[in-house]
């Protein structure tokens, strides 16, 4: 079989390259949370899912401010978004209780960040 000359292989790259970097926005992202995710990212994900639905607004960063025990059996993910409306950016604090034992989503809160 002969070998192609570089300039094809390189090209066939390029074109390869272009389409992931046009196409991949279109694709379905993937919701499963990972046996590699942190373990912060099921709830990470609530916090999202529950701001984007609470005030009708794009995410456009994501900050996972930490894990704090709120008592033996109870614990709180905290995050801060940030989030745009109608070219309006604002930030916003997301807590999500649950039971630590057994990982049951307990209440969600929000916070204007000022």
């Amino acid at each position: 079989m002969p070998m192609m000359p570089l300039f094809t292989i390189l090209f066939r790259c390029s074109v390869l390259a272009l389409f992931i970097h046009f196409f991949a926005p279109f694709l379905p992202a993937s919701s499963a949370v990972h046996a590699d995710d942190p373990s912060y990212a099921k709830w990470g994900q609530i916090a999202v899912q529950q701001a984007k639905a609470k005030y009708g607004a794009s995410v456009l960063d994501y900050l996972h401010v930490g894990r704090y025990s709120i008592s033996p059996a109870v614990s709180e993910e905290r995050f801060k978004l940030w989030l745009r409306k109608k070219g309006h950016e604002f930030g916003v604090y997301v807590y999500v209780r649950f039971d630590t034992a057994s990982e049951e989503l307990i209440s969600v809160h929000f916070e204007h960040a000022k």
